[in-house]
């Protein structure tokens, strides 16, 4: 099986700036987490089992981290005209049954995703307060197919280094799943050139 991995782009990359609306309607902005000292941006689908499989960890462990000041957005970049169960009102669903703690954005243009060179879902984005990348990668190393449980402990190692100010960790892997479901004709560059892992 063939799986699509992070781009991984370079640490210290300044974040993308974005204003997206939420399963309510209502805009969110980068700028709207301005006094956080950490920022985790998550792309997030409905139908990927790779993001199914973690769902119930990450919920738990983004609470613990956002008691300590960490902010956390989902995003959905899939195109729901070719998958509905990513659009606006399943998402909405979704997050009501997962208790997501988190605003839920539908990032309807793809840009924002392309912004962030995210490629598939899940994929993780950490960054300081400087709004820098520190951590881009897995949530662990729990597959679907695999024995092994699903505890977060790479994203979480990253969070815990971050916060308590010291250098980001090594090595840092790519998360592996699902591609983004991209628009015909809308494939960045950096998408087609084939960024895959094989399972």
């Amino acid at each position: 099986m063939t799986l699509t991995a992070s781009t991984m782009a370079d640490l210290n990359t300044p974040v993308p700036d974005f204003s997206l609306p939420d399963i309510d309607k209502r805009a969110v902005s980068l700028h709207d987490f301005d006094h956080s000292p950490a920022l985790l941006v998550m792309f997030l689908s409905h139908h990927c089992p790779y993001t199914r499989h973690i769902f119930s960890n990450l919920t738990e462990m983004i609470r613990d981290y956002q008691s300590r000041g960490v902010a956390v957005v989902g995003i959905n970049s899939n195109d729901p005209q070719q998958h509905p169960e990513d659009n606006p009102e399943k998402m909405a669903q979704l997050a009501e049954k997962h208790n997501f703690p988190f605003p839920y954005l539908k990032d309807a243009t793809q840009e924002v995703a392309k912004a962030f060179k995210a490629a598939c879902t899940p994929d993780f984005f950490l960054y300081d307060q400087n709004r820098k990348l520190v951590y881009r990668g897995r949530f662990d190393d729990a597959r679907p197919d695999r024995n092994v449980p699903v505890t977060g402990h790479q994203l979480r190692a990253a969070m815990e280094a971050l916060l308590s100010g010291k250098q980001p960790i090594e090595p840092q892997k790519p998360s592996v799943g699902c591609n983004i479901k991209w628009k015909p004709g809308n494939e960045p560059e950096y998408f087609k050139a084939g960024v895959t892992e094989h399972a």
